[in-house]
């Protein structure tokens, strides 16, 4: 009888599929096709799987655009990819179709939206496991509590994330990683100075309530201890709004290196730096994923949501008075609901850690 027709007759609480896995290449397939710090903090589940299970293969569908963070991995086979921006619906239907016939033993999703629930249950494979939240999640196999907050214990994203195969595994935390190359490690050289140590700040979130006000980046470059060089990175859509910083920032050595770099070559920049500021963004994950050092601004959001910095050197920079009205929402928004944004407005850039003087 076929491995995966086994684990679907008996392995609906994972049982099978981990003796399975001891003894065969199972196939997972792990799905998380939101932003990029999303996949970043997917990424615990293939190590997991990957240490528990080395002859296991590991593949991983992301939106298009995330694919980068895979480049040169050592372990994940192969990635997926849906483009959401043009025919989306049809590109998700022949996406089910090809994952269909790769016959995966188990299937893996992250999200909790329609779509993702769809793939999942026509994706053929015995084994399902997602979040309860997801409208699809009775078809599952498996469905796993999604929890955002716990009074006194905030759950973190990643073990919400290794809640799905904690059945498969054990409870055990672990953080997430990226692999950056030698080539990436080049690429990033090239907006570095040779001479000098530097310091990063990724000033820009798709989310404005996510962001600091350009006027605090510039007061707290403007504290930076001088023998440093600043590099702005941010994404293509990003370039004028760090150019408009760096124009500003009356400081001896600021360089934008905004939509110059790949995601993994910013990755490798940012391990290399004597400190990273960043807001609760993209960045804060790339961050985490190479254990680079890291202090993280939240404005409408809070630390306790589960998306806080994991790397070993990390500080968290919020308003020091409690407002009423933080956070307005466990993600950003396009404008301050209350109209004074005095999340952002009331951080002082004095509270900001400097690398040493």
């Amino acid at each position: 009888m076929p491995i995966a027709l086994i684990c679907g007759q008996y392995g609906k609480r994972g049982n099978l599929l981990r003796a399975l896995c001891k003894f065969y290449a199972v196939k997972f397939l792990i799905v998380q096709t939101a932003f990029i710090g999303d996949v970043i903090l997917a990424t615990p589940i293939g190590e997991k799987l990957h240490r528990r299970y080395p002859d296991a293969r590991i593949d991983f569908l992301v939106r298009r655009g995330n694919e980068g963070l895979f480049a040169g991995h050592p372990f994940v086979h192969r990635v997926w990819v849906w483009d959401k921006k043009r025919d989306k619906y049809s590109k998700l239907w022949q996406l089910i179709l090809q994952i269909r016939q790769e016959r995966y033993d188990c299937v893996i999703n992250c999200q909790r939206f329609a779509a993702s629930g769809l793939l999942t249950v026509l994706s053929g494979a015995p084994h399902t496991v997602g979040f309860a939240k997801n409208p699809l999640s009775r078809l599952f196999s498996r469905r796993v509590a999604h929890v955002i907050n716990q009074p006194g214990a905030p759950v973190h994203e990643v073990m919400r994330n290794l809640s799905l195969i904690e059945h498969l595994t054990d409870g055990s935390f672990q953080p997430p990683r990226l692999y950056p190359t030698e080539a990436d490690v080049r690429e990033a050289l090239t907006v570095a100075p040779s001479d000098k140590p530097w310091v990063c700040i990724a000033p820009t979130s798709v989310w404005f309530t996510k962001q600091l006000p350009a006027h605090k980046w510039l007061g707290l470059i403007r504290r930076m201890p001088k023998q440093y060089a600043i590099l702005l990175l941010g994404g293509p859509a990003d370039v004028a709004a760090c150019e408009a910083i760096a124009r500003q920032a009356a400081f001896a050595d600021v360089r934008n290196a905004a939509g110059r770099l790949s995601l993994l070559a910013s990755a490798a920049l940012m391990q290399r730096a004597a400190m990273n500021y960043v807001n609760d963004s993209a960045p804060l994950h790339l961050a985490s994923a190479v254990n680079a050092p890291v202090t993280a601004v939240f404005c409408s959001t809070v630390p306790s949501f589960g998306f806080g910095p994991l790397s070993d050197v990390h500080y968290v920079v919020e308003v020091s008075q409690k407002l009423p009205c933080r956070p307005c929402g466990l993600h950003g928004k396009k404008a301050c609901p209350e109209g004074h944004f005095s999340c952002a407005e009331g951080i002082d850039v004095a509270s900001f850690p400097l690398p040493a003087g």
